[in-house]
Formats: structure tokens, sequence, C-alpha cells
């Protein structure tokens, strides 16, 4: 089953774009559920079977505090001018873990990452 990753409104369309070249299957609330809530987001991401990329803190709220289960997140921290980092740190994550970072919570920084079981 290929890797399907779903990206949050916060996510910048640059770093969506980086990874539909590389083929990855990228789906975008932005593009196809405007303005739709946290629970809207991860409702779909679960429909999906897709990893949640996002940029906005509180779906670790959600993940640990509301004990949100059947979910992957990946949580980008970064500053504007790192954004080439954190793509690239995205693209080796994807490339070590593939399927098997379902189930996880990652916080991925310029030139670290973090990941925790969920």
């Amino acid at each position: 089953m290929p890797l399907k990753i779903l990206a949050d409104e916060s996510v910048n369309f640059n770093i969506i774009s980086q990874l539909r070249k590389l083929n990855y299957q990228i789906y975008s609330i932005i593009e196809e559920r405007r303005g739709a809530s946290d629970i809207v987001v991860l409702e779909y991401a679960k429909e999906l079977n897709a990893l949640l990329l996002t940029e906005d803190k509180d779906f670790g709220e959600w993940v640990f505090s509301y004990h949100i289960k059947n979910l992957s997140v990946i949580l980008l921290r970064y500053r504007a001018n790192e954004i080439q980092e954190i793509v690239n740190g995205l693209i080796r994550l994807l490339q070590i873990y593939g399927a098997s970072i379902f189930g996880k919570f990652v916080v991925i920084r310029k030139n670290k990452y973090r990941v925790r079981e969920l």
C-alpha cells in the first residue's frame, strides 16, 4: 500500500510541491477542505489512512490529551529560512521509516527529529 500524506492547511505549499515532485501521494486540506476544523482534519487523515503533516502544535494536544487513536502525525517546527532543511529532513524520515511511521508522533526540526509511539 502506498504511503499517503495529508497536509494540514498550516503546511507551507512549497513543502507539498516538493513532496509531489518526488511522487509522494499528498492530499492537501487547503485544496480539498479549506477551513476544516481540527477534528475534521483528524477524521479525514484516519479515513485516508494517511500521515498527518502539520505545522500546528494543537494536533499534539489532540493526540496526547484527548488520546485520538489510529493516527500518525508529523509536526514541522522551523523558521522561515530553514524550510529546505526541514524538507530534506522530512524526506529522509519518510525514506528511513516509510509506512512504519504509522502510529507515531514525529517532531521535525532543523537537522533533527524525535519519534514517539502513540
